[in-house]
């Protein structure tokens, strides 16, 4: 009898039907296919840290290592006339026993506790204000965002003159008035931190507008209409829509300006010098009087070293409190 054999398809017999390990026409991704997504991931990831690696060289040669060198001089004596002498824990042991540091942390905190919500809640207003059909709208964010790209020491001199107790124009216009000051806004004790706050605020308030707009421009116009639909009044739509959607935006601006507040130096020294009588010198001020006035590197590099752990929980704490309340949509 003839030997019965299984048919077989044309295109295997001729070598050109589907290959079961490159996985052709199985819909399968053979390992040739996998080898090739694996290789072009790997490219992928390699281009981007490429373009990373300039700007991480800079973050390593200008803020990670002067961070290890200030950390490496908190723990030693360092003047620039000897050489550097390990005292371990001395300096921030005296820390806790200097007037001193507690002066200049209080003046920190209150630079940032009244600084930050009131550029928050300003620039929050601002931007509601400014995001409406109305004439010259493009004139007036420009107007309030041109502060920001001016240099914050220039603004200062100009304020200084403002403020200057004979010749300030707008100590002019207050006396008029009836707001006066005998010793000047900047030499008073008791108006030297509003004033220099009140500077703080208007140079940084425009840059927070411009992301709170940005904020607003992304709410989809139908959650709108259906609150107006339902009867929601302007007030109702800014308290139950809009601040809730801006979590996210309120989240940025609430770390940003409060990182920027404990940080605040320019227009202390260049208004106030940290006077009178020590009332605005802050812990940023306090380390430069320290360090480059009377030459105690160690000191304050261990001061510095404070103000970088304070700023961390600061912005962890607000980090976990609006992280809860970020939103999609």
């Amino acid at each position: 009898m003839p030997t019965q054999t299984t048919p077989r398809h044309p295109a295997a017999a001729t070598g050109h039907g589907p290959d079961p390990g490159s996985g052709r026409g199985t819909g399968r991704p053979g390992r040739s296919g996998r080898r090739f997504r694996l290789s072009y991931q790997g490219r992928q990831a390699r281009a981007g840290w490429l373009f990373l690696t300039p700007s991480l060289l800079i973050l390593a040669v200008f803020v990670v290592w002067p961070m290890a060198q200030a950390g490496y001089l908190s723990f030693t004596s360092y003047n620039l006339m000897q050489t550097a002498q390990w005292v371990g824990l001395d300096n921030y042991r005296h820390m806790l026993h200097d007037p001193a540091v507690w002066r200049a942390l209080k003046n920190t905190l209150v630079y940032a506790a009244v600084s930050t919500p009131v550029s928050v809640v300003l620039a929050l207003g601002l931007a509601l204000f400014l995001n409406r059909a109305m004439a010259l709208r493009g004139f007036l964010r420009t107007a309030v965002f041109l502060p920001f790209v001016v240099s914050l020491g220039v603004v200062s001199i100009a304020w200084s003159f403002l403020l200057d107790g004979n010749i300030g124009l707008l100590t002019d216009w207050l006396s008029h008035l009836g707001v006066t000051t005998e010793q000047g806004w900047l030499q008073d004790p008791s108006y030297a931190m509003p004033a220099v706050i009140a500077v703080g605020v208007w140079k940084n308030v425009g840059f927070y507008m411009i992301m709170y707009l940005a904020g607003l421009q992304s709410i989809p116009g139908e959650l709108y209409e259906a609150a107006r639909a339902d009867g929601a009044n302007a007030w109702q739509r800014l308290r139950n829509v809009t601040w809730p959607l801006l979590a996210n935006q309120t989240m940025l601006i609430t770390i940003m300006a409060a990182i920027a507040t404990l940080q605040a130096f320019d227009q202390i020294y260049v208004m106030t010098h940290g006077g009178p009588f020590f009332q605005t010198e802050t812990l940023v001020m306090f380390t430069y009087r320290v360090g480059f006035q009377q030459n105690q590197f160690g000191y304050g590099a261990a001061v510095s070293w404070v103000l970088l752990v304070l700023v961390f929980v600061l912005s962890m704490l607000q980090f976990t409190y609006f992280r809860k309340r970020a939103v999609s949509f």
